[in-house]
């Protein structure tokens, strides 16, 4: 069983003249009434990676180590600067444990995990206490040796100075002990973790991926484009381990990207091959379709707790949440161990290869040579005239069914025109932006209207299932009738918000 604990610290090491870096007394920092010694402790780490360094580029660190306290596997996942989830497995003699593989497997894909660094420390403790004697802080000065294991074992050594925040602590504390620590001649570290620094001085480089920048200037549409794309890939990619562990957000954002991927494939036919991404856009509906089996009843769930939390209680018959509550975890049965069958798939895995061979090898067609101003505001425009073909049929539609099932293909117009916008962005600026925030507005109210015409479904299977268990349905029909209006009340300001978009847009064009 593998347990998390977020991670926040700052690492520091001596100036150029400063010589051996020394802890200072912290003691005088303003938050900090004491400080205690908690000896020494003797940690010996054997870093995991891939021949080519696939976990160490993403800033992934995996480690077997001994001594300390909470000596067992540790993976380290970013989250942000200074800050990293770090999971936890117990000891284990050799084999690293599932738990973690299956973490990084969206990162190793098929190619095995081995021996890459040997790190040893022999760190100092101090603990940094408040007034009332809760912990803040770890202080702590660890001397590194570090040893190649690959190759002719080359060893590194040098000592480091480490504040690692404690659970709750304020991360202010950090700009508390920032004058004290550089007063020591102390420097923040050039290196995120000691096995970066230890690839670095043992000759094996420095091979983390640096953010993605915008296209230079001069850049083709073509290069946009794929600017566009890579960065959704790499957020599947990220978002693989947050989806595995329930983290919040990350299944629905991991989705959002296989979304923005197949969009981008669409609107941007003229600029990459659709030969090449149609049966890519088909796995990427196949994933956001599983992503999404869990997610879509989880927010209706929420939606119907909140319509239900606004009723007056005596319009609240019978044990409504109870049965609410029974519907919204039916199908959450099992549900992340399907997910994780879905990730595990070898489907998946060849998609994620796909996507990288894709990016390597680009299918371009002419218009990716041409200027992006004019080749992706062209794009816009076409994803724009398909939504303003559907919004008019589904106000031409009559009420009930038909019109929601226009409404809602005119949402995914909407969205997919967004993503344009979004991708035309680095290239058209505030025009784009504008665009993209237009779009916006038009697939809110039309997500909000399908999601009342989701709820209504749903209150009509969950009220049969009431009335099958002899218990009263009042209160779900009144629910039924609240969404119905707030149906209503979309369907009566789409014109309105319409009119305001066409005229805007018809000001346009962005090129």
């Amino acid at each position: 069983m593998a347990d998390t604990v977020r991670e926040i610290e700052r690492k520091y090491e001596a100036g150029r003249d400063t010589g051996a870096a020394r802890l200072p007394d912290l003691s005088g920092a303003a938050s900090v009434a004491s400080v205690t010694d908690e000896g020494v402790r003797e940690l010996d780490a054997v870093y995991y990676d891939t021949a080519d360094l696939r976990l160490a580029a993403a800033g992934i660190t995996l480690r077997r180590r001994t001594g300390g306290p909470d000596e067992g596997w540790h993976l380290k996942l970013p989250v942000a600067a200074g800050e990293r989830d770090e999971i936890r497995a117990p000891l284990t003699v050799s084999a690293i444990p599932r738990a973690l593989t299956a973490l990084v497997r969206s990162r190793t894909r098929d190619v095995p995990l081995a021996p890459l660094m040997r790190i040893v420390s022999r760190r100092e403790v101090r603990r940094l206490l408040a007034a009332d004697g809760a912990p803040l802080a770890e202080a702590s000065t660890d001397t590194v040796t570090a040893t190649r294991l690959t190759g002719d074992e080359t060893t590194t050594s040098w000592t480091e100075i480490e504040i690692e925040l404690a659970e709750g602590a304020d991360p202010a504390l950090f700009d508390t002990l920032e004058p004290l620590l550089r007063a020591a001649g102390l420097r923040p570290s050039k290196a995120p973790s000691k096995l970066a620094r230890a690839l670095r001085e043992t000759g094996l480089g420095d091979p983390r991926r640096r953010p993605a920048a915008a296209p230079p200037v001069g850049a083709r549409a073509g290069d946009h484009v794929l600017a566009f794309l890579r960065a959704q890939v790499e957020a599947v990619v990220a978002l693989d381990p947050g989806a595995r562990l329930g983290t919040e957000d990350a299944v629905h954002q991991m989705r959002v990207a296989t979304r923005r991927l197949r969009s981008s494939f669409r609107s941007h036919g003229k600029v990459v091959d659709r030969r090449t991404t149609d049966p890519l856009a088909q796995d990427l509906k196949w994933l956001a379709d599983e992503l999404g089996v869990d997610r879509d009843r989880e927010v209706l769930a929420e939606r119907l707790r909140d319509r239900l939390d606004e009723l007056p209680r005596a319009l609240v018959r019978g044990p409504v949440r109870a049965r609410l509550r029974a519907w919204s975890t039916s199908s959450r049965q099992g549900a992340r161990r399907r997910l994780t069958a879905v990730l595990d798939s070898a489907r998946y895995l060849a998609l994620l290869n796909r996507l990288d061979a894709l990016l390597a090898d680009p299918p371009l067609r002419d218009a990716a040579a041409g200027p992006p101003g004019a080749v992706l505001a062209r794009a816009m425009l076409r994803d724009y005239g398909r939504l303003a073909g559907r919004v008019e049929h589904a106000l031409a539609a009559a009420p009930g069914h038909d019109r929601d099932t226009a409404l809602h293909d005119a949402r995914k117009a909407a969205k997919r025109a967004r993503y344009a916008a979004e991708a035309a962005t680095p290239a058209l600026g505030k025009k784009a932006k504008r665009f993209a925030a237009q779009m916006k507005s038009v697939q809110t109210l039309l997500g909000d209207h399908q999601d009342s015409v989701m709820a209504r479904g749903a209150l009509r299977t969950i009220a049969a299932e009431a009335e099958g268990a002899g218990e009263p349905t009042f209160t779900f029909g009144v629910l039924y009738g609240r969404e119905e209006r707030l149906a209503e009340r979309d369907e009566r300001e789409l014109p309105g918000l319409w009119e305001r978009i066409s005229a805007q847009v018809s000001a346009l064009p962005p090129a």
